[in-house]
């Protein structure tokens, strides 16, 4: 099964379903995370509240839509928006797409304390998808 999270920047809502996901589904899926608009990095709380549960995605790269590999974009199974404003890609007509809107954690105005609990209401949220997703989906 291939799945496909999408936001804009890639740095925090995909990233943390991506390796939520890659931790709870089975690892014969093909999971990945793309963005309409990545930034440059992934947002270090995101990092912060995954490795907080023992999932590192530290290593991880943000990516755009644009330059995710064919073969896979052919063969989505499910593409899951992660927030209101996300620009998706043209997807076959039998791939599912599910939206899943999230607050962006990223907030500058938030205080470190708060933003760290604005990631982990996120992680929390994706979790709690996650879980329905994959009994509705085995």
């Amino acid at each position: 099964m291939n799945i496909l999270f999408l936001c804009v920047g890639n740095s925090a809502r995909s990233q943390i379903a991506e390796g939520l996901a890659k931790d709870m589904l089975p690892k014969s899926y093909d999971i990945r995370s793309a963005g309409s608009k990545p930034a440059k990095n992934i947002h270090s709380d995101a990092i912060f509240v995954m490795n907080e549960i023992g999932i590192d995605i530290s290593s991880h790269k943000t990516k755009s839509i644009e330059n995710l590999d064919m073969e896979f974009v052919n063969k989505l199974d499910h593409v899951i928006t992660l927030c209101a404003e996300e620009v998706c890609p043209i997807v076959p007509k039998s791939t599912n797409t599910l939206h899943w809107p999230n607050e962006d954690p990223d907030n500058d105005s938030y205080t470190k304390t708060q933003s760290e609990n604005a990631f982990r209401k996120t992680r929390e949220n994706i979790f709690n998808l996650l879980k329905k997703f994959f009994i509705m989906n085995s």
